[in-house]
């Protein structure tokens, strides 16, 4: 199966990719922004566009993934300390996405939402149907998101599929923050030694990789039942017990601070539609789970606090606070030092013949406002001002300086210039900054067709290869599957059972034909592990599979059943349901929506073999069978033998054949008395030595005496016959 994952790095995004990679499935990415210093392993394609971008059309149109997974709440290329700006950007690019893949026209869509639509305060449970009631701009961004999915689900008919992970937490990537109540309680730790916590707020966290497991089984479900569930461990804890458990993990020295104030808060999802339609484990409970983000954490402190926290010492934040104050500064400590040279030359030129009329304070002024724009030029001609009334006042007293209105002329026209220039300056870098953003978004455009056609070329080649290699192509399929058409009507069912097993890569694979209504007969299996179930079984009463069968869709496994095969597949005529073909030893994570495709085309294309085999031996019903009776002639019955026997031999089936100890005249009489004591699924007929025999499938000789036992009952001896004519 494509698959294709939206989503800036994250650990979230990396459990992602290990979990699809495992199951077997073709991986693309589409990162959302240009950044070459993360690498992505075991992907197929990797797409570095903004998802505002022009070309996410052609991606989609490239891929055609048949699942897009967009990480929603959990995606990093959103920074939410900008919620109102991030919240806009949000909806544009989840709507493009969307819009995009709908023009697809196949696949399904699976959006990752929290537990942040909810603000309310809930007694029980929170289940599927309770109205969300965002409360910030992140979270009514993610509620607008469901909704935006919902709309298309119901009025496109697109195949959408929501997923509220419940307070998901993880071991954090160095210096990347988690909005976690795990994290925000271990890296107030780190940085203050403290840790604050209200026992009235109660809540249930899930880790990661259960997060993504318990996710992955409803992304690769075939048909889910609903378009919205809950993922929640439901294992309650409030902030007190979590505190109380990152202190035990961190050691003694960080210091618990209660903060119970204010009434009850309690907020846990309830995955109970999830467990009834998939089945939920959860592997990593808050004792491990907290302790691999506190020790991870530990580790990794430098990453997460500042010099400036309590966290890194003393000395660190003194030296963070005078890098600080140095820094803001450094333009206006250069203001001041350039204005000493510059106060020297105007006193010197204030003498001399050649340069009196030169005014280094305006000089100084527009030198200032050339380089460092508006604000340094306000601050020099300060300074400028200053240095003139310091010179005037040598000659004059400071009232006369203050009344020539001449001083006031050349203030204003210093203010004027600098003020103008600093301006123009400010404004030329910005306009030097849009072309520049012009330009990179221009050949940003440019690498983007050509990132694209190569992209394109790569999986061109990719195809071309797997059409004559990979083993899940249309045309192996049909070519296995064609070689049905090579046997015999009669050993057609032997070797279907052969076919699923090479095309499922399973050495455990049968086949049964449906007797009546309830129950089914095992035809042909490949292993002892398949006909484990036994030769018959009520396929009615495994209500699970069933429920699948019956709508005609392809049986998964889910959870496990030792009693069940991991995959099952029916095979109709027309409205009767004829065979069911059932496949064990297959790795759980190849039981995926991809594999029971596979399965369900190799039964429509086993279906045309039987049922050509079926109408041709119906056709010739009266020329196979001795006139009157149900045993087969000669001709018919040693192809018949020949065939099981040679199916015995590949260990596809096993069967006995008797012969019945009666006289050729009373041959009819013998086989009108022994039809009671046979199976639909036995066969009885004549060989060419004229004598009556019975044919026992999927009996070995050691079942078979209870057979011989029933015939001695209805008066007529029968003794094994080995070595049959074929």
């Amino acid at each position: 199966m494509d698959v294709l994952l939206v989503g800036g790095p994250s650990r979230m995004m990396d459990a992602m990719i290990s979990k699809f990679n495992k199951a077997g499935h073709r991986l693309y990415l589409l990162t959302g922004k240009k950044d070459k210093s993360i690498s992505y392993p075991h992907v197929f394609a990797r797409y570095d566009f903004a998802y505002d971008n022009d070309s996410i059309n052609d991606i989609f149109e490239s891929i055609k993934p048949e699942l897009l997974v967009f990480m929603g709440a959990y995606d990093t290329n959103f920074d939410w300390h900008r919620s109102r700006q991030e919240s806009v950007r949000y909806t544009t690019a989840l709507m493009n996405i969307l819009s995009a893949y709908s023009m697809v026209g196949k696949g399904r869509f699976v959006y990752l939402s929290s537990e942040d639509v909810y603000s309310d305060s809930y007694t029980s449970n929170v289940p599927e149907q309770e109205p969300a009631s965002p409360r910030g701009f992140k979270a009514l961004a993610v509620a607008q998101g469901e909704e935006v999915c919902e709309n298309y689900r119901k009025v496109q008919g697109m195949d959408t599929l929501i997923l509220r992970l419940d307070h998901m937490y993880c071991v954090p990537r160095k210096g990347q923050e988690e909005s976690s109540p795990c994290f925000r309680m271990c890296l107030e730790a780190l940085k203050s030694g403290k840790i604050s916590a209200n026992s009235r707020n109660t809540f249930s966290m899930l880790f990661l990789n259960d997060a993504v497991e318990l996710s992955y089984k409803a992304m690769a479900s075939i048909s889910p039942e609903s378009s919205l569930y809950h993922i929640s461990s439901m294992e309650e804890i409030n902030e007190r017990q979590l505190a109380e458990l990152i202190q035990e993990k961190m050691g003694s020295s960080v210091e618990l601070v209660d903060t119970s104030v204010g009434s009850n808060y309690r907020l846990i999802l309830d995955g109970g539609r999830f467990d009834r339609d998939f089945g939920r484990k959860i592997f990593t409970h808050y004792e491990e789970g907290v302790e691999q983000v506190v020790q991870y954490m530990k580790r990794h402190s430098d990453s997460f606090i500042h010099a400036e926290d309590a966290g890194g010492g003393r000395m660190g934040r003194i030296w963070h606070s005078i890098k600080t104050v140095v820094g803001r500064l450094v333009p206006f400590l250069e203001t001041i030092l350039c204005f000493f040279p510059f106060f020297l030359l105007n006193n010197m030129a204030a003498g001399s013949e050649y340069f009196s009329k030169l005014d280094f304070y305006l000089l100084y002024v527009l030198l200032f406002a050339i380089i460092h724009g508006q604000q340094q030029a306000i601050f020099s001609a300060l300074l400028a001002v200053l240095g003139y009334c310091v010179h005037e006042m040598g000659g004059r007293s400071g009232f006369e300086v203050l009344l020539d209105h001449n001083t006031y002329v050349w203030m204003a026209q210093l203010f004027i210039l600098g003020m103008v220039v600093g301006y123009m300056r400010d404004q030329l870098r910005q306009i030097k900054k849009d072309d520049a953003e012009e330009i990179l978004y221009l050949n940003g455009k440019l690498d983007d067709i050509a990132d694209i056609n190569d992209s394109n070329v790569r999986m061109k080649e990719n195809f071309e290869a797997q059409v004559v290699n990979q083993r899940d192509s249309l045309g192996k399929i049909y070519d296995i599957t064609s070689s049905l058409e090579g046997y015999g009507p009669e050993e057609v069912l032997f070797y279907a059972a052969q076919v699923v097993s090479d095309l499922m890569n399973s050495n455990d694979a049968a086949v049964y034909t449906v007797a009546n209504r309830s129950y089914a007969r095992l035809f042909s299996a490949t292993s002892p592990e398949a006909r484990k179930l036994g030769s018959s079984i009520e396929y009615t009463a495994m209500e699970e599979m069933y429920a699948e069968l019956k709508e005609g869709r392809v049986y998964i496994n889910r959870t496990m059943a030792d009693r069940l095969p991991l995959m099952a597949c029916p095979v109709y005529e027309g409205e009767e349901m004829k065979l069911i073909l059932m496949v064990w030893g297959i790795p759980w994570q190849r039981m995926t929506l991809a594999e029971a495709n596979r399965l369900d085309i190799v039964g429509h294309l086993i279906q045309n073999a039987v049922v050509r085999a079926n109408r041709y031996l119906e056709a010739l019903h009266n020329q196979r069978y001795m006139e009157g009776t149900n045993v087969l002639a000669p001709d018919a019955f040693t192809q018949l033998v020949g065939a099981f026997t040679q199916a015995r031999e590949k260990d596809l089936t096993e069967c006995t054949l008797l012969e019945i100890k009666a006289e050729q005249k009373d041959r009819e009489r013998a086989a009108a008395a022994l039809s009671g004591s046979i199976r639909q699924s036995d066969y009885m007929g004549v060989l060419e030595d004229g004598k009556l025999y019975i044919l026992l499938s999927n009996t070995n000789a050691e079942k078979a005496l209870g057979v011989m036992e029933r015939f001695r009952g209805c008066g007529y001896e029968s003794c094994p016959r080995e070595g049959a004519v074929v």
